[in-house]
């Protein structure tokens, strides 16, 4: 399956495109060695919810799969521009686990009946991206169900609004805040 503008590539076996499944894991394989694209494992420690198990693949820049794809200037309310914001923020996150915490788990995780958390930090903090300037309880179904598992720290949003709030268990961040935050090793315990 992929997502609306080919930014998340997410490979599960459904789509028969009459090539062999192992010519296709090489031609992703060549596109990690390039770093012309980066796979998020799945993290599969739930227990009262069954995760999916298959890994997303982000490709290094969205600009350019917009720009060979011949797509018009980005709109902030499209569904593409929240593509774009998810794989901004995952860029970040790989950035900093590949600089300042070398192995450090980063994962994603979605449950079988549909319940998906963009990222799991370290095993214990799950963040949830969200382009919206206006956060309504639907953005947070997500997290809401991983709080079932107990297994997580913090619980966070990361999105659009212009100042930090707590919703229930869950910190709504503006994403200048959770940059700040993670560059300064806040999520780290």
């Amino acid at each position: 399956m992929t997502s609306v503008s080919s930014l998340v590539i997410i490979c599960d076996g459904t789509i028969d495109a009459k090539v062999p499944r192992t010519t296709v894991n090489d031609y992703f394989e060549i596109l990690k060695d390039t770093l012309i694209g980066s796979e998020l494992e799945a993290w599969t420690r739930s227990q009262k919810r069954k995760a999916i198990e298959t890994a997303k693949f982000y490709l290094f820049d969205g600009g350019v799969a917009r720009a060979i794809r011949g797509l018009p200037p980005l709109a902030p309310k499209s569904p593409d521009f929240g593509d774009m914001f998810e794989q901004f923020i995952f860029h970040e996150l790989k950035t900093w686990t590949d600089t300042r915490k070398p192995g450090f788990p980063l994962n994603y995780w979605r449950s079988t009946s549909g319940y998906e958390v963009d990222f799991i930090l370290g095993g214990h903090t799950a963040i949830e991206v969200k382009a919206t300037a206006s956060v309504s309880k639907r953005d947070l179904r997500g997290l809401v169900a991983l709080v079932e598992e107990g297994l997580m720290k913090r619980l966070i949003l990361v999105c659009r609004e212009g100042v930090p709030r707590q919703v229930g268990p869950v910190l709504v961040l503006p994403w200048q805040v959770f940059l700040q935050q993670l560059w300064e090793d806040a999520f780290v315990d």
